[in-house]
């Protein structure tokens, strides 16, 4: 190690490993996505149009579970044992894949949207973190003219809860007319994006996915105890 690096522990400073970035074997199984959406409505567009993505989703291999978030209670810590907080965890620590999609509400997500993403920690569950490393896909539906301030937001969100967030996203204006009385998307150049997106995070997920561990991996975090870590990354001890 040069002594140019006075601050680095050179037991914890590893070269790029190029025999991890070319696996000789592959997953096989199907990409597996989570679908969060961000209404409780019963003509909910953000729903309609992550189910309509999901029929893209699975038209393209991939193994597709929606998270209904009706009876999610607000994050509290007396709240984790929640039925609804278990489940939404665990489709998150099975998923190697996300789509969020949330409507506009006043220049930002709906706080549904928020709710979901607040209860998936940073820190790890079981040893394993429920976000890092997962590839994420954004999609925004709006009640008047279009706007990306929400895919926007959630990119952020993506980007500290440490996903690899595709570069593509979607924003439907005027939700209203972009969708059938039964709920299904029309054709037009707002569908062929949405199908882009769709089509782009399967992509990167199998280009990503058993690799993730490794590309996320940090020099920080190698030289930190777990015991350290686990304190660092938990919002209850903020």
């Amino acid at each position: 190690m040069s002594n140019d690096l006075p601050n680095i522990d050179p037991d914890s400073l590893h070269q790029p490993d190029t025999d991890l970035l070319s696996l000789s074997g592959e997953p096989s199984h199907p990409p597996r996505v989570m679908m969060l959406y961000g209404s409780l409505r019963e003509r909910s567009y953000s729903r309609f149009m992550t189910l309509e993505a999901k029929r893209v989703l699975e038209a393209l291999g991939a193994e597709v579970r929606v998270f209904d978030p009706a009876g999610l209670p607000l994050v509290s810590d007396s709240e984790e044992a929640h039925p609804k907080v278990q489940e939404l965890r665990e489709l998150s620590l099975w998923s190697e894949a996300q789509v969020w999609c949330s409507p506009e509400r006043h220049g930002a997500m709906t706080g549904v949207m928020k709710t979901q993403i607040d209860w998936l920690p940073l820190a790890p569950i079981g040893g394993v973190r429920p976000t890092q490393g997962r590839t994420l896909a954004l999609m925004q539906v709006c009640g008047g003219s279009q706007s990306f301030n929400t895919v926007n937001q959630m990119r952020i969100l993506g980007r500290w809860m440490r996903m690899i967030t595709i570069p593509n996203q979607s924003s439907v204006p005027r939700a209203f007319a972009e969708f059938t009385e039964e709920g299904r998307m029309k054709s037009s150049p707002f569908y062929n994006r949405m199908v882009d997106v769709m089509e782009e995070l399967v992509k990167f997920t199998l280009l990503t996915r058993g690799r993730a561990a490794y590309l996320v991996d940090r020099y920080s975090e190698r030289v930190e105890s777990a015991e350290e870590l686990s304190k660092r990354v938990n919002v209850r001890s903020i």
